[in-house]
């Protein structure tokens, strides 16, 4: 008998078809198809799998939708000296409150807790729950504040802090996509009543000496945020051929993550998948993706077709014929707001984290993420994505030029005002 994929349930995909053709369906609980909402629940046929092993001992695991702040959870509960959380996003809904009361209760039991947030990501947090966690004897600090007279070392509204941290007593931590909220939690955190539209998202953690690394990503922010000075400070980009794990904690600078990203992009030989929120890059980024179908690499992308940025979603359809025509296959994620990137090379280097491949992400924020180079996470990453090819739409030339002709306007307009989006 073949042996399924890791992560996948060995399972008949059959009863998926009828989910597959309207993006509207729904399960016996409420959930659209493709995202395991609460635990001991799976509408998805996703398992997750064992982590990986790196060669200096440090376990990678790989998570996706709210098991991912399952995790995160868990991490924070398990806090015996420090947490260190970053995030663009903390809402004061009910995932979010919970983990601020968790927070709370470990700094009162002596655990120090740094808590660094974006203040445009938290327009809508309720001020009153920070107050809460600087009461508690949390270290809470904001990036670049938004109203100009709570700011210290000058006003920077453009410039974003885009990612997603969380590292516990120095020998874990955890990145991805994932705010905290419910939208991006289901019930994995707190039990949910009523309908809530899903997102779907990846996360990882590392267990053991690599979570260093990301510990020193955050000291520089921290440090930047508490002190002033040039942005570039923040930064820290580890890459090497030859390393098995690298880090890109990118900042508003020329040197920023597209580099790295097209090397990658033009080393591939066999297969390139992409999972990507948001889809508006330079056109130097498509053309390495089209030489690279030109030269026989399988180029695969998975992008929104359910989108909370739809002038993005047009803007990526503004590529759709140019690189279909040159062999690379689109899949639109279904039923669900696509928020995940990553991306796989090859079955072996994958790029996981908070960049999207838009302006906004490459030119202004600050992002976060692992390069990992490990044949059994890449096989992993590369079995999710086939998972969410099962709920997918593929987009074919044929289909594509017989769209409407305003679907051509707008995107006409849209990918010439991508830079501003």
């Amino acid at each position: 008998m073949q042996r399924a994929a890791p992560g996948i349930a060995q399972q008949n995909p059959a009863p998926y078809a009828e989910h597959l053709a309207s993006a509207s369906a729904t399960s016996a609980l409420g959930a659209l198809p493709g995202i395991n909402i609460m635990p001991g629940h799976e509408d998805d046929g996703w398992v997750s799998p064992p982590p990986a092993v790196l060669s200096d001992g440090t376990n990678i695991r790989l998570y996706k939708d709210g098991e991912a702040l399952h995790a995160a959870y868990e991490a924070i509960a398990s806090a015996r000296r420090r947490i260190c959380l970053e995030l663009y996003m903390f809402r004061s809904d009910a995932t979010g409150r919970a983990f601020a009361d968790l927070l709370c209760r470990k700094a009162r039991d002596g655990v120090l807790v740094f808590v660094l947030y974006d203040s445009f990501g938290c327009l809508d947090t309720d001020r009153a729950m920070f107050r809460s966690l600087a009461d508690a004897g949390v270290r809470v600090a904001c990036f670049h504040p938004i109203r100009p007279w709570e700011c210290r070392f000058g006003w920077r509204p453009f410039n974003r802090d885009h990612r997603k941290l969380l590292v516990v007593d120095d020998h874990l931590a955890w990145l991805g996509g994932l705010n905290i909220g419910d939208e991006y939690a289901g019930s994995w955190v707190v039990r949910r009543k009523g309908t809530l539209v899903p997102w779907r998202d990846n996360a990882v953690s590392l267990r053991g000496p690599a979570a260093r690394l990301l510990l020193r990503a955050f000291a520089r922010m921290w440090h930047y945020v508490q002190h002033g000075g040039a942005i570039a400070r923040a930064a820290m980009i580890e890459l090497s051929d030859r390393a098995e794990l690298g880090i890109l904690a990118s900042v508003p600078t020329r040197h920023g993550p597209l580099g790295p990203l097209r090397r990658l992009v033009n080393q591939a030989r066999r297969d390139i998948a992409l999972t990507m929120s948001y889809f508006a890059p330079p056109d130097v980024l498509v053309d390495d993706l089209c030489r690279a179908a030109g030269r026989g690499v399988r180029v695969r992308l998975m992008l929104p077709g359910r989108s909370d940025v739809r002038v993005l979603r047009w803007a990526a359809r503004a590529f759709y014929e140019r690189m279909l025509a040159a062999g690379i296959e689109i899949h639109e994620r279904l039923a669900a707001v696509l928020h995940a990137k990553t991306l796989c090379i090859d079955g072996h280097t994958v790029v996981i984290g908070s960049t999207n491949l838009d302006y906004r992400s490459i030119e202004y924020n600050c992002e976060l993420s692992l390069i990992v180079r490990n044949a059994d996470f890449g096989c992993q990453t590369c079995a999710l994505f086939d998972n969410d090819v099962r709920f997918a739409r593929r987009i074919t030339l044929r289909e594509w030029r017989r769209r409407p002709l305003l679907d051509r306007l707008i995107q006409w307009a849209v990918i010439r005002a991508r830079r501003i989006l």
